[in-house]
C-alpha cells in the first residue's frame, strides 16, 4: 500500500512527469492489493484502521520524498481507501 500511495503522491505532485509508465506503476500494485483483499477478506478491516493508515502514509511520504526530492506532502492521507483502490481514479 505504501508503494501505491507513494506513486499516487508522485502523480499528484509532479504533473509534468506523468506518462503511461507511471500509470502502470499505479495500476499494478493497485490490482495486486485488490486481488489480495478478495482472497483474504479479513484484510479489509485494515483499511478502516486509522493507526495502520498513518503508518503506511508515513512510509509512502518518505518514499515519495526520497524519490522526488519534494517534502511538502500532507500529514494525513487525503484520499479514501475507495479512491486509492479505484481502478480508474488518479489524484489531480
Amino acid at each position: 500500500m505504501a508503494v501505491l500511495l507513494a506513486h499516487l503522491l508522485k502523480w499528484q505532485h509532479q504533473p509534468g512527469r506523468r506518462g503511461a509508465s507511471w500509470e502502470v506503476t499505479i495500476r499494478n500494485p493497485r490490482k495486486g492489493i485488490v486481488r489480495r483483499l478478495r482472497k483474504t477478506p479479513s484484510l479489509k478491516a485494515d483499511l478502516q484502521d486509522a493507526d495502520g493508515w498513518e503508518s503506511v502514509w508515513e512510509d509512502a511520504t518518505a518514499q515519495a520524498a526520497e524519490e522526488t526530492g519534494l517534502s511538502s506532502f500532507p500529514e494525513r492521507c487525503p484520499w479514501s481507501a475507495e479512491q486509492v483502490l479505484g481502478l480508474d481514479w488518479l489524484p489531480m
